[in-house]
């Protein structure tokens, strides 16, 4: 097992199975040195961990867990391209986008889930540029959407 999956291991965490497209495109593509993974959506044991707005019927706590497991489903997009987590050098971007109600604006904080994430799984190397954009509505009623770029050895 890898450094980034024996740091799973140790958060209690286990890779899950790549997602299923739910339109057409792949989940990660690589180009040179770097993967870029599709939005990946809080998929876990096959059914979204939550649905709705945040600020409404999804707390912020909840949504961010939900960009934890979209940060998780991403690193499992990362490894079936590249068949170890252990050649990625640097998280190089992250961008969550968070279906939420007009008023929210806390889209920062809820993004946290996955970059807390992926500096545990990482450390230094897993610090990131990262967006975090409020939108109106995100695929099958998600509150969170994560992609990730990852730079690889």
């Amino acid at each position: 097992m890898s450094g980034p999956e024996s740091r799973l291991a140790a958060l209690g965490l286990k890779l899950p199975d790549v997602a299923a497209p739910v339109a057409a495109y792949v989940p990660a593509v690589r180009t040179g040195n770097h993967v870029y993974t599709s939005g990946q959506l809080p998929f876990a044991d096959g059914a979204l961990v939550a649905t709705g707005k945040v600020g409404g019927e999804v707390s912020p706590e909840v949504a961010a867990t939900c960009a934890r497991q979209c940060a998780l489903n991403a690193l499992a997009a990362v490894k079936a391209e590249l068949g170890d987590l252990s050649s990625v050098t640097r998280v190089v971007k992250v961008v969550a986008f968070v279906a939420s109600v007009p008023e929210f604006s806390g889209q920062p904080l809820v993004a946290n889930g996955a970059s807390e994430l992926l500096g545990d799984v990482f450390g230094d190397a897993g610090q990131h540029a990262r967006s975090a954009v409020g939108v109106a509505a995100l695929p099958l009623d998600a509150p969170v959407e994560v992609e990730i770029v990852v730079e690889t050895s």
